[in-house]
């Protein structure tokens, strides 16, 4: 399993969520197979999503379109504050 894994500052949260929401069928139709969302105990203002896919390249592939067509639009991202950081992760143990 490969996590693409996000993480950005937001105004507000209902917004961003709905966003996100919006985007369901994309992420389905891309190959995620299962998202986590967490917001730091201290920092509600913050968001860290977690997107599984089988492969790296579907997450190198998604991560590329949320660049260009999700990010890159006010309209698409009404909460997103900053650039969002992001990394790709290998799963390489689970208990």
């Amino acid at each position: 399993m490969v996590t693409l894994h996000i993480e950005h500052a937001i105004s507000d949260f209902d917004t961003w969520k709905q966003a996100f929401d919006r985007f369901a069928g994309m992420r389905h139709d891309s190959g995620v197979l299962r998202h986590r969302i967490h917001r730091p105990s201290d920092d509600p203002r913050y968001v860290l999503i977690q997107l599984d896919f089988g492969t790296s390249d579907e997450a190198i592939t998604f991560r590329d379109l949320l660049t260009t067509r999700v990010w890159s639009t006010p309209a698409n991202a009404p909460a997103l504050i900053g650039t969002p950081q992001t990394r790709i992760l290998e799963l390489i143990e689970q208990s």
